[in-house]
């Protein structure tokens, strides 16, 4: 098919069923980080913006909920995890 130009689209079906039982998920297979995830959370201090229900595990790009599922934002979140888990180790 002739086209004068192409935008591929990935992250609209997250590859996150390995985390079933280990992380809070939306109803579309998305991880729940930060304020999102709350009514799953049982740590006495809140979560940091990417932790999941599973203290001490961050999610980052395009299989977190609420992401805007660019390459850029998943690139700077990758980096704020990196942030969170050291201050989660320090803790």
């Amino acid at each position: 098919m002739p086209c004068d130009g192409l935008f591929v689209f990935i992250g609209a079906s997250p590859n996150t069923a390995f985390l079933r039982d280990t992380a809070a998920l939306d109803r579309k297979g998305f991880v729940l980080t930060g304020d999102a995830m709350r009514a799953y959370w049982d740590s006495d201090r809140m979560p940091y913006y990417l932790e999941t229900s599973c203290p001490g595990i961050f999610a980052a790009g395009d299989c977190r909920a609420g992401s805007v599922k660019r390459v850029a934002s998943s690139v700077g979140e990758g980096s704020m995890a990196i942030t969170f888990i050291h201050r989660y180790l320090a803790l």
